[in-house]
């Protein structure tokens, strides 16, 4: 049996998810991928799935997350930090039709891995990427996880839960796995337009993005009335002023439940940098530190306590993990004595985000700069703003020609190009076959 990507060769340079899960994609179609890992250390991948190291997932000597994220490819192990490991990855490169990755903007550079330089070897070549919070801005850089950017700072945290209750739950790779079926598919749209041109080009898209998508209906609700939609339910609950009390009595009661709920979560959270806490001014910071011990100097010293440092109880990722109840207290009320606004330039260099409502994300300076709205003009509504296509193509882009059809708008002139004639278009309205 023949497969359609059969013959398409791809080289991945990533880990963890959601270029993993591209590439999967690309491959259960029949391309021949190779998955670079780390010649030690491998992908990190490999041991932050089947329940290893926390309550990620169900315990298992299988390594099913890896598997199911990794099959159909091979693996080589190449150190990138060496020049020679470096030009034999070039060496890859010059007979592939596609190159994937996740390293973030400097390690492109660093390691000479950013399009210009792939292209500059195979002209044709697909390069594509996910990105956490885009390709422009001053967060581009920035750490980016799937619970961080993904889940808080793209709305999802805020959105999923009935008005006024807490956030969900959310699971690991979640928004990783929509990421990655979206750079896939701008990959394959890639390769149709190098079938028919002849060009190659670069394909991108990114965990925020992913997110605002996933959010389209609500998010579009947002752009159109700048009103947040948990705001506008707790605002428009329909019934008697008794109801209406009642209604708010059960919300507070179930808002405590779930307090208290999420503070024993918390407590039960194997690795306490890898949580939510409260600031001051009621916003929620969304921490994923999963190289807990590279942080753990970080956390002691922007919380004020130096003191931690070397305490037996916390100065490893095993003591905290048996100490975390104890050290998650101390955090949450760490945090608790500043604003968003002070925690800000002390955070900035560690895997973070703010859970944002949706008027906070249509106005998220990084959903700005790189266009994740884009300003279309309407007959009766005049300048409005909708989302861009979540895929991002360097040189056969997406375009919005056309506002969404009225109602029938186009039944005769589609009829016409097909070939009927005014005759035909009059006797089928007059049955009742056309509108």
């Amino acid at each position: 049996m023949r497969m359609v990507l059969e013959g398409i060769k791809v080289i991945e340079v990533a880990q963890v998810a959601a270029v993993p899960m591209c590439a999967r994609h690309l491959a259960d179609f029949g391309a021949d991928v190779i998955h670079v890992e780390h010649p030690v250390r491998g992908d990190s991948w490999r041991s932050l799935q089947s329940g290893q190291g926390g309550n990620a997932g169900v315990p298992s000597d299988f390594n099913y997350n890896f598997e199911v994220f990794n099959r159909n490819k091979k693996s080589v192990a190449i150190d990138l930090v060496k020049p020679n490991g470096r030009e034999i990855i070039y060496k890859l490169a010059e007979n592939a039709d596609v190159f994937v990755t996740n390293l973030r903007f400097w390690e492109r550079e660093k390691f000479q891995m950013a399009y210009e330089h792939i292209k500059a070897i195979n002209p044709k070549i697909i390069y594509g990427s996910v990105t956490g919070q885009g390709t422009k801005g001053a967060d581009k850089d920035l750490p980016a996880y799937d619970t961080t950017i993904y889940w808080a700072r793209g709305g999802l945290a805020h959105t999923l839960p009935l008005p006024g209750l807490q956030g969900l739950n959310q699971r690991p790779a979640f928004g990783d796995v929509v990421a990655g079926l979206a750079l896939a598919y701008g990959i394959v749209m890639a390769l149709y337009a190098r079938e028919k041109i002849g060009i190659g080009q670069e394909v991108q898209t990114s965990l925020l993005e992913t997110a605002i998508y996933q959010l389209t209906f609500d998010v579009a609700g947002a752009l159109a009335t700048k009103k947040d939609l948990n705001i506008y339910s707790l605002d428009n609950i329909d019934g008697t002023q008794e109801e209406q009390q009642e209604r708010m009595r059960l919300l507070s009661d179930v808002q405590t439940a779930l307090g208290k709920l999420f503070e024993f979560s918390g407590q039960r959270s194997p690795n306490p940098l890898a949580n939510a806490y409260g600031t001051k001014d009621g916003k929620v910071l969304r921490f994923n530190c999963i190289l807990a011990d590279k942080y753990w100097p970080v956390f002691c010293s922007i919380t004020d306590h130096p003191e931690l440092l070397d305490d037996p109880r916390f100065n490893s990722m095993d003591a905290r993990r048996e100490n975390r109840k104890e050290l998650y207290f101390i955090l949450k009320k760490a945090f608790l004595e500043k604003t968003y606004r002070e925690w800000l330039p002390l955070i900035t260099n560690i895997p973070w985000a703010i859970a944002q409502n949706l008027v906070e994300v249509t106005n998220d300076p990084q959903a700005r700069i790189n266009d994740f709205f884009v300003p279309i003009n309407h007959p009766v509504h005049g300048r409005i703003e909708t989302l861009n296509n979540l895929v991002r193509l360097s040189d056969t882009p997406a375009t919005i020609r056309a506002l969404a059809p009225e109602f029938s708008q186009h039944t005769e002139e589609v009829l016409l190009e097909t070939g009927y004639t005014w005759q035909d278009i009059n006797k089928f309205k007059e049955q009742g076959v056309i509108r």
